[in-house]
């Protein structure tokens, strides 16, 4: 008898219900607020997971958002390793902490293999903090794809 190991792959990774679950979290989130949240999958991350993270944050352009409030979760499907990032304009507000919780969130949900509902989690508490911090103005616009993107690494 073979045993035959799965590699995942970052496009296959969620079920397409996963996805609409996950594209469905961030334009709820970004109802009250004029933050943006950005969801990025890639199968692997050469390296440090903060470096690959800012670099993907500035190839998505998410830092030019009017407020500098866009949040990048990101995830290398086949390290385990995921990152959130934030922009200048929340990062000047909220402490490491919020961070911290954040990624614990998505950590507990991750080892029980709840990977979308971690993401779910976890957009859900960015949001609220967009929400707290820079509230939805009547003139506002989604100023970036609420899609998930995916790397080609």
């Amino acid at each position: 008898m073979t045993t035959q190991t799965i590699t995942p792959n970052a496009r296959t990774f969620f079920s397409s219900d996963e996805k609409d679950d996950i594209k469905m979290a961030i334009k709820n989130a970004e109802l009250n607020t004029s933050g943006e949240i950005r969801v990025h999958i890639e199968n692997t991350c050469e390296g440090d997971v903060m470096d690959r993270a800012s670099f993907v944050f500035g190839k998505l352009k998410m830092h030019t958002t009017n407020l500098r409030n866009g949040v990048l979760i990101y995830l290398a499907v086949r390290n385990r390793k995921f990152a959130i990032i934030g922009d200048a304009g929340i990062n000047a507000i909220v402490g490491n902490d919020f961070w911290d919780n954040a990624k614990h969130t998505m950590l507990v949900n991750f080892r029980e293999n709840r990977f979308a509902e971690g993401l779910v989690e976890a957009i859900g508490l960015v949001g609220e903090q967009l929400k707290k911090h820079f509230p939805y103005q009547t003139d506002d616009v989604n100023e970036l794809p609420d899609d998930i993107s995916f790397g080609d690494k």
